[in-house]
């Protein structure tokens, strides 16, 4: 449990670093995923027998790495989760899009995204939930043959796939995103959750993770 990449940890929450190939939770797959390796660490760190709680209050997806924070009790997960209904946590990414996109400062985006279960992928609908995100350039520059943009991006609502579906929808999907449309010589795309705030369920100071 060594390679975990903690940021922070008491009583009540751990803060980690999830890489990109990592699962948040277990699914039907033989994946490993994060919340059964902060089990087994904290597991081992605390001498513990038996089940070991831990709350997931928020996911990334597999090939997405970032910060991510869970509850270490069930009261700490209560108000997490409470924080998030209330859009106090605060998420910001670091994405490489196609095409050349000029935004010195950041630009809304909102849609209505829903979700297909059998194709576990997100369309713009007018029947779906509402998706919003803010979005400015990083940098332009070239991989390869292809015109790109690093950017910086937002999130107000956790949609699934959301920033996927969305700058796909605008013309713009993820580089080597190949379920959004992406082209490119990379295996994943580049999505990075780099920024967490949110106020911590007891103490309720401003916590803030930045990589």
């Amino acid at each position: 449990m060594n390679d975990l990449d903690i940021l922070y940890e008491d009583n009540h929450i751990i803060v980690c670093y999830k890489p990109r190939g990592i699962l948040s939770q277990a699914d039907s797959s033989s994946k490993i995923d994060m919340l059964n390796l902060i089990k087994e660490y904290l597991k081992d760190k605390y001498n513990k027998k038996g089940n070991v709680y831990l709350g997931l209050v928020h996911r990334l997806d597999l090939n997405t790495k970032g910060i991510m924070v869970f509850a270490k009790t069930s009261k700490a997960a209560k108000r997490l989760n409470e924080s998030i209904k209330n859009n106090e946590f605060e998420k910001h990414y670091k994405a490489t899009v196609h095409g050349i996109i000029n935004e010195l400062n950041y630009k809304e985006l909102k849609s209505y995204i829903i979700k297909d279960e059998k194709e576990l992928k997100s369309y713009i609908s007018s029947n779906g939930k509402e998706a919003i995100l803010y979005y400015k350039t990083e940098k332009n520059k070239k991989i390869d043959s292809y015109d790109v943009t690093d950017l910086l991006i937002i999130l107000k609502t956790g949609r699934f796939h959301q920033i996927r579906c969305q700058m796909a929808s605008i013309g713009h999907p993820l580089y080597a995103d190949k379920k959004y449309g992406g082209k490119g010589n990379f295996k994943d795309y580049n999505l990075e959750a780099y920024y967490l705030s949110f106020p911590h369920p007891i103490t309720h100071e401003k916590m803030e993770f930045r990589r």
